[in-house]
């Protein structure tokens, strides 16, 4: 692939575990690199730069989706394709070549949903329903932006179609169990707004089936979907821990802030 065709955009703060793996797996594409930093106190820049990457800090963060948006707007982007990464996900190497050949080819279309495989404690969990999971992640510039949520984005084309890739990319976080409870409870408060506030844009089975679904009776029942109708078991140690937190912990918070904040609004 010649040089100028892509660019990679990836988010960080504070991501010197993560970000290593991310910068080595694009690194076969020979491409430019843009790490969109919002105020690292760690080695993250010191990484960024030292494997070649363009490093532009933007402090004034509010999410994910204004953020990589304001890279769209604000960086000096010179491919005709954008590959957004998070800082904690890489490519497979059978990815990176499918880009390669896929951008190289000038396909009739303008974005491509790649399949998402999440690891955690170490494990890929491949049952549950959780793999694969299809995000429009590569595009061409000028055809798409992130809708502005504030949890579970997604970059959606303003014109044209998307197809598929078939090789994977990896969600693999590598800060440990308690930064990712740190996380999703931060996740948990979001969400909970907007589903308050009706501003959680989703559609599909989890607007109409879930969230019609009495509270904290839906947790569980999601818990044992995943977990023994889809699979989950079979993902090990590592995929119990996964499915309970990620499946009824996680879902179960959303439904206590949730109430929570309707008892404090009848207090007052």
């Amino acid at each position: 692939m010649n040089n100028g065709k892509l660019d990679v955009i990836i988010l960080t703060r504070n991501e010197e575990k993560n970000l290593p793996y991310a910068l080595e797996s694009v690194k076969s594409l020979k491409v430019k690199v843009w790490v969109v930093d919002s105020g690292s106190t760690d080695g993250t820049e010191r990484i960024a730069k030292a494997a070649g990457a363009e490093v532009v800090s933007h402090t004034e963060y509010v999410n994910q989706a204004q953020q990589f948006n304001w890279a769209l707007d604000n960086l000096p982007l010179e491919g005709e394709w954008v590959l957004r990464l998070d800082a904690d996900e890489w490519l497979t190497p059978e990815l990176a070549e499918e880009i390669k050949d896929t951008v190289d080819s000038d396909p009739p279309v303008n974005g491509y949903y790649l399949p998402r495989r999440v690891y955690f404690m170490g494990r890929w969990m491949r049952h549950g329903g959780y793999y694969p999971t299809w995000i429009l992640r590569l595009f061409r510039r000028g055809k798409a932006r992130s809708d502005n949520r504030p949890m579970d984005e997604h970059i959606a084309l303003s014109e044209g179609v998307a197809e598929r890739l078939t090789c994977d990319f990896a969600d693999e976080n590598r800060k440990g169990l308690s930064e990712w409870v740190r996380k999703h409870n931060d996740y948990a408060s979001r969400e909970a707004v907007a589903v308050r506030e009706g501003n959680d844009g989703e559609s599909g089975q989890k607007k109409t089936i879930y969230y019609r679904t009495p509270p904290f009776l839906r947790a569980l029942i999601y818990f044992c979907y995943r977990y023994f109708l889809r699979l989950g078991f079979l993902d090990g140690i590592p995929g119990l821990a996964f499915h309970f937190l990620q499946g009824f912990w996680y879902r179960f918070l959303i439904d206590a802030k949730l109430y929570e904040m309707k008892r404090e609004s009848r207090t007052h």
